[in-house]
């Protein structure tokens, strides 16, 4: 949490359309660095048809996957999201802050199917705020490509490799703008367990990214109660 407060406190230095812009950006790419704050950190997409052909750069460091679960946490790090009315299993890998303290997204040749958890957020079960983000189109559909049609009473899971298991009900799905200062709130420390899980949505334009191409007008909220932890067996 220090960290997410230590961030926030950085990004409101810069004013409110460079926080913003450091947290909502994952569109076209899905979820690049600031192109995905609260895209991936707000992903930006490709086109809603057809998202344009990015070539990937070097997939930012992640986490390395560990077996044994933080003390106290009841995933290990290498867990998975399942979201079965999307049909969606996807790995979830670990990422940060780069030097600019602006989230970084996934860009590897795995982006597409990957999904983010910020480490300057809560750990899944711990009981604060957990923060996920994919891309919504990365040179086609991506993990996250039906994320707004997830209703209220959608089961979201998170299944580790040893049989841990959190489990979270959908309580919203609404859009935001990604030039609203206002819309980093979505990503900031809450009292109670839930899920904050975040990708581009709106409509597509084309810009100067030397990424992406372009970006969302909207990012996709979905936010999530926990409903039930399951440990491995010892």
């Amino acid at each position: 949490m220090e960290r997410l407060r230590d961030w926030m406190r950085k990004a409101g230095d810069m004013g409110g359309l460079a926080k913003l812009q450091l947290m909502i950006g994952l569109g076209a790419m899905g979820l690049v660095a600031t192109a995905g704050v609260v895209g991936y950190t707000l992903l930006a997409g490709g086109d809603s048809e057809e998202a344009p052909i990015v070539e990937a750069s070097p997939t930012p460091e992640a986490t390395a996957p560990s077996a044994a679960a933080p003390s106290g946490a009841p995933l290990g790090d290498s867990f998975r999201m399942i979201i079965e009315k999307l049909d969606v299993d996807a790995p979830v890998a670990t990422y940060g802050l780069d030097e600019r303290s602006v989230p970084i997204v996934p860009t590897g040749a795995d982006a597409a199917e990957v999904v983010a958890w910020y480490d300057f957020s809560a750990r899944p079960g711990s009981g604060g705020n957990a923060v996920f983000a994919g891309h919504v189109t990365w040179n086609g559909d991506a993990v996250f490509k039906e994320l707004n049609t997830l209703a209220e009473g959608d089961t979201v899971r998170l299944l580790d490799d040893r049989g841990g298991e959190v489990v979270y009900r959908v309580t919203q799905n609404f859009t935001v703008d990604p030039n609203d200062p206002e819309s980093v709130k979505v990503m900031y420390p809450t009292e109670h367990d839930e899920a904050t899980i975040i990708t581009c949505g709106g409509e597509f334009f084309e810009n100067d990214d030397p990424v992406a191409g372009g970006d969302y007008t909207r990012r996709v909220i979905i936010k999530a109660e926990l409903v039930s932890i399951s440990r491995a067996p010892v």
